[in-house]
């Protein structure tokens, strides 16, 4: 009798295979359906996929341990090996991912900005504490949105937008509501919140005024204009604001004018402020109003207030009830001023007070230009003619220009009258008023496409430039003073 002869490779055990063919192989045992942890948040649908994710995982497991028999996974292995299974399937198929929600932060941030204008008072504070709160979103949302570019450009936003405006990553966050934040006394506030109720898209409209040199003024309606009007004259007269100018002659036998005091009333306004009165006169720019007080309204947050820029020379007010700016300066023996004011609010006034020279200019009878703030194009407004000798330094047209052009080197209307001014008065300061008049067009006039004003535009209209009518209109200007 022959031994049967075992083969080589073979393993005494339970493995132990009896030659090939699937009829020889044992079947591993059925494995129970498995149940859903608690901790998965994942539905009955869910469930019933993950079971049969995992039937199709023993399977493939089976028809493995067929292909090779010498594999034999002991229980514990073929547990983890299905605990691996459903995570993988977990963190896919059976789990909806988090949604990532940039979308929401962007629209919240545009929400909280629309009714923001760059050229109203408190808008930096404003706009940093929306681009926190659209910072505190991103980071909320950060995990779901990995992957998605357009999170990835939001947050690289937010950073450049917060470098640009000097925001600070710790403060204050605008609430997603704008009616949350409403403040009575804050005009941009209520006034965003109204737009915001009435579906308007529209952004607050504001309007610039500005006095200057011999004076010059600019009106709301961007009309520039060269006037004599000596005495007192109201510039701003309506519900919610005076201002009053007095001028007075810079040269004995011209009708050249300068402002040598400025009176402003600030009226009272219901749990905002009580009336205010300031007053300057040359020498005597004080940062108070006349009553001592350097603001108005309770609370720590001013409704209105004084802040001195230059001791003595250079001061702001600032109306954020009325949502209004005012710059005074003393430059040499004259005064300068600059307001911006929303127009629905400076349009408040009655019939009887229509003579208001940011409104409607200077009545015709007063004006020394051509009406279309051509300064040059002027009759009977030069220095006396009867002095052999002029008590001020005299300037030629070139040294003029060369004065003006160290400071305003584009030859628009502020330009031309800084050459004006020092033909007509021979005195270097009003080169300074000019200049800071341009100052403060850049930094209270809301468009900036209208800063520059061209004579040749007709009726103080922005435009292009033309140098070559202002050149003409000097060498007029300079035979007029030479006759």
């Amino acid at each position: 009798m022959m031994r049967k002869k075992r083969k080589r490779g073979a393993s005494p055990g339970p493995c132990r295979s009896h030659g090939p063919g699937p009829a020889t192989v044992p079947a591993p045992p059925p494995l129970p359906e498995p149940t859903r942890p608690a901790w998965t948040g994942m539905g009955l649908r869910a469930a019933s996929s993950c079971a049969a994710a995992a039937a199709a995982s023993s399977a493939t497991a089976g028809a493995e341990q067929r292909r090779r028999p010498w594999l034999c996974p002991p229980p514990l292995a073929l547990l983890l090996l299905l605990l691996l299974s459903l995570g993988l399937l977990h963190a896919g198929d059976c789990q909806q991912p988090a949604q990532c929600r940039i979308q929401k932060c962007t629209t919240d941030f545009v929400s909280l900005t629309s009714h923001l204008n760059s050229a109203i008072d408190g808008f930096d504070s404003e706009f940093c504490k929306a681009l926190r709160a659209y910072a505190g979103c991103t980071q909320r949302t950060s995990k779901a949105c990995r992957g998605n570019l357009v999170y990835h450009s939001a947050v690289l936003g937010i950073s450049d937008l917060m470098s640009q405006r000097n925001c600070s990553k710790d403060g204050p966050t605008s609430s997603t509501n704008p009616e949350v934040t409403h403040d009575p006394c804050n005009y941009h506030s209520h006034a965003g919140a109204r737009e915001h109720r009435v579906g308007d898209q529209n952004l607050p409209s504001y309007l610039f005024c500005g006095l200057f040199g011999d004076p010059h003024l600019r009106t709301f309606k961007d009309h520039f204009q060269t006037c004599k009007v000596e005495g007192a004259w109201p510039l701003i007269d309506n519900n919610y604001l005076s201002v009053q100018v007095t001028n007075v002659p810079v040269v004995p036998g011209s009708s050249a004018t300068a402002t040598n005091k400025i009176t402003i009333i600030f009226k009272a306004h219901p749990e905002c402020t009580d009336q205010k009165v300031y007053q300057a006169v040359t020498d005597d720019l004080p940062a108070a109003f006349v009553d001592g007080s350097t603001s108005g309204g309770d609370g720590d947050a001013k409704s209105l207030r004084i802040v001195e820029r230059e001791s003595g020379r250079y001061v702001e007010m600032h109306a954020r009830y009325i949502g209004t700016t005012v710059f005074v300066r003393q430059l040499g023996r004259y005064l300068t001023l600059a307001i911006r004011m929303p127009e629905d609010l400076a349009m408040s006034y009655e019939e009887s007070q229509d003579l208001q020279l940011c409104v409607n200019g200077c009545p015709l009878s007063e004006r020394i230009d051509d009406g279309q703030g051509q300064v040059s194009a002027i009759l009977g407004h030069s220095p006396p003619r009867s002095s052999p000798a002029p008590a001020w330094p005299g300037y030629t047209l070139e040294s003029a220009n060369a004065q003006c052009h160290e400071k305003m080197p584009v030859k628009d209307i502020y330009f031309q009258s800084c050459v004006f001014d020092l033909l007509t008065t021979g005195d270097a300061n009003f080169t300074a008023a000019a200049h800071s008049a341009l100052e403060d067009v850049e930094a209270l006039h809301p468009r900036k496409e209208r800063w520059h004003i061209f004579p040749s535009s007709g009726r103080g209209a922005p435009r292009g430039g033309s140098c070559v009518s202002v050149s003409l209109g000097l060498a007029c200007l300079i035979l007029i003073v030479s006759l």
